[in-house]
């Protein structure tokens, strides 16, 4: 089966469905806080109020991610890499892998290996 394509990822009623391994991404585009020139991609899927989730990709590099405003919990589809946080907490992330990052989170994540993550996004 193909990926089902999100209709408007801002309208809180219907189903949102994607095939995370198979849908197709957005053009990557550069990623901001990134400290070696890495291309990122995001596919919305669904936000409602302080709610968010969808799908997103990074190539190999290293960035840095702060997350102050709100909690992402995300799931690794493919791809591996590292996360270590401000305190020197890491953990080795592959396909399977659950991470949360709660509010105040701040680290950095090196990505060896193209990683593709589905994820949820909490404000406040």
């Amino acid at each position: 089966m193909g990926p089902v394509e999100p209709s408007d990822p801002h309208s809180p009623v219907g189903l949102r469905h994607v095939h995370v391994t198979e849908t197709e991404l957005p053009a990557p585009e550069p990623k901001p806080t990134s400290r070696s020139n890495q291309l990122e991609a995001t596919l919305d899927v669904w936000a409602a109020g302080t709610l968010s989730t969808g799908v997103w990709e990074c190539g190999p590099g290293e960035f840095t991610a702060d997350r102050s405003a709100n909690t992402e919990v995300c799931q690794i589809i493919s791809g591996y890499g590292t996360v270590t946080g401000e305190d020197g907490t890491a953990a080795d992330i592959g396909p399977g892998s659950l991470l949360v990052l709660p509010r105040g989170w701040r680290g950095t994540w090196v990505v060896r290996e193209t990683i593709r993550k589905s994820f949820v996004i909490v404000d406040g």
